[in-house]
């Protein structure tokens, strides 16, 4: 994947509410708004976990607290039956779509759509064989990292790259719906591109754009962000973008990009007139040709006029050439004597 600004990837997960309709809706709203890609999540319940009764499989808190695993991920899923139709519905809409498999079946599954590239979610990365799998298909591949210290990270990079991935994306991530300010370290975003010499980018289940846009200045390429519609509430939607806003969204990343694209120091050309406001050297008396240049008939005022207060320093004991006014700007032509 090559891309110059920010690669924004709109994430449908449980947003469709249950509705292929709906999933159409989001991908033309991410379409609409700027969104690079859209996501989506192949699974169904029985490739998650185990439909039981036991107390350890259901969620102690957070947002889905209560749930049986069986049962969020049933109402969650995004039917297999509904893949063909929307990857088709995409490309005639010219989005790119691909998804996030939960198991070695998803990827057999999304390997007969011509899937481009695929994303291993925050859960799933210590799962190796899934990797493995994903990165013998030799395409691209974005791993998210929630969770996960930098042993397992390695441990995952490592087995990625060992079965045939060269195009590596990790994406930090905070596990946590919603995620608030105080859960990110941004400075992590540095850590891992030095350590694994890849791309990197944000998975960003906060509250508005603030968090994304500070990953792009720490050196995010990819920002992932679930998108919602605004009067459909799902399992998803409380750390969701109203996909309405995701054109807002684009250009606060766009904007935040621009602060950072230049890698050499340079000057805005708006500021250049501004020169203005800088100091020039004065004649503070008439100084008469032959004379000396001393702090006694030299001195440094705005505006810019004339010899700039640079060569102050270098000017003082030099002879004057010529005849100069008192309140006179030193002329340019004295930068020969320098």
């Amino acid at each position: 994947m090559k891309f110059k600004k920010p690669f924004l990837i709109a994430e449908i997960s449980a947003n469709h509410g249950g509705k292929i309709s709906n999933a159409k809706k989001l991908i033309l709203l991410a379409k609409k708004g700027g969104a690079n890609a859209v996501k989506l999540q192949t699974y169904d319940a029985n490739m998650m976990t185990l439909n039981s009764t036991d107390k350890r499989f259901v969620i102690k808190g957070g947002i889905w607290k209560n749930y049986k695993l069986w049962d969020l991920y049933h109402k969650a899923h995004t039917p297999l039956k509904w893949h063909k139709e929307l990857f088709e519905f995409a490309k005639k809409n010219k989005i790119e779509i691909f998804s996030s498999p939960f198991s070695e079946e998803a990827v057999d599954f999304l390997e007969k759509l011509n899937c481009k590239f695929y994303k291993i979610a925050s859960f799933e990365m210590n799962d190796l064989n899934l990797i493995k799998k994903v990165a013998k298909t030799k395409k691209p591949m974005i791993i998210s990292t929630g969770l996960a210290n930098l042993s397992e990270i390695s441990k995952s990079v490592k087995v990625a790259r060992k079965f045939g991935c060269i195009d590596l994306t990790l994406l930090y991530c905070v596990s946590n719906y919603p995620s608030t300010n105080y859960d990110f370290n941004l400075n992590n975003l540095e850590i891992l591109k030095k350590k694994f010499n890849c791309r990197v980018g944000l998975s960003d289940h906060s509250i508005g754009s603030n968090i994304s846009c500070m990953s792009i200045v720490k050196g995010a390429e990819v920002i992932e962000k679930h998108i919602c519609l605004k009067n459909v509430k799902t399992v998803d939607s409380k750390f969701s973008l109203n996909a309405k806003n995701i054109g807002k969204f684009k250009k606060d990343l766009d904007a935040a990009y621009d602060l950072v694209k230049y890698k050499k120091f340079t000057r805005a050309k708006s500021e250049l007139g501004n020169n203005f406001f800088r100091r020039s050297v004065y004649a503070i008396r008439d100084i008469k040709k032959n004379e000396k240049f001393s702090k006694k008939n030299i001195k440094t005022f705005r505006p810019e006029l004339g010899l700039s207060a640079s060569h102050y320093l270098k000017i003082l004991g030099l002879k004057s050439p010529f005849n100069i006014k008192k309140n006179s700007p030193l002329s340019k032509k004295l930068n020969k004597l320098i």
